[in-house]
């Protein structure tokens, strides 16, 4: 009996061998194919995208003929009107508030400039003598670089642009001091003939 044991377990044993190394192949062969699954999921996806730009070129290259035929439609369009003359003056650093020159400028903004002489010339705001000036200026340019008749112009632009503000103090009671800012302006004008506005 203690003969036939000793068989037995080593049968076993035998039986049992074969079988933990058929597993450790197939787990072996399993994991093998879980690292080449990615290589192969890379190489299939560098193709389709190979063959995705190969059809992408083909398709590009009958929209650029295509394009070029519409070039020459484009070309054959009318030529636009050439831009009207504008004669510019300018005036910086100007005395006065630039709100309070706006409202002077909004009034001779489009106004043929005899008009505007005219308004400026009886207004009783302070900046309308400053802006007469410059659309004086702006008018002289006209005659004399442009060859245009200034009696025959447009205000086409007026803009007033805040420029720096000189800060001041004044003597309060008490020994204080309060600030006094006192503003600047630059002012542009741009003049054209009546008939391009």
């Amino acid at each position: 009996m203690a003969d036939d044991n000793p068989d037995k377990k080593n049968s076993k044993k035998v039986k049992k061998a074969p079988a933990k190394k058929a597993e450790a192949k197939a787990s072996g062969k399993k994991a093998a194919a879980k690292k080449d699954a990615p290589k192969k999921a890379k190489a299939a996806k560098g193709e389709s995208k190979k063959a995705a730009k190969k059809d992408g070129e083909k398709k590009s290259a009958p929209k650029a003929s295509k394009s070029a035929k519409k070039e020459p439609a484009k070309k054959a369009a009318p030529k636009a009107k050439p831009a009207p003359i504008v004669v510019r003056a300018s005036s910086r650093y100007v005395r006065v508030a630039p709100r309070k020159a706006r409202l002077v400028a909004d009034q001779v903004r489009g106004l043929q400039i005899d008009r505007a002489r005219a308004l400026l010339q009886f207004s009783p705001r302070g900046a309308a003598q400053d802006i007469g000036k410059l659309i004086e200026s702006a008018a002289a340019n006209a005659e004399n670089n442009h060859d245009l008749v200034s009696d025959e112009m447009r205000v086409a632009e007026i803009t007033v642009d805040e420029g720096p503000t000189l800060r001041r103090f004044r003597p309060r009671a008490l020994g204080r001091a309060t600030p006094i800012n006192k503003r600047t302006s630059h002012i542009a004008v741009a003049l054209s003939p009546e008939e391009e506005i």
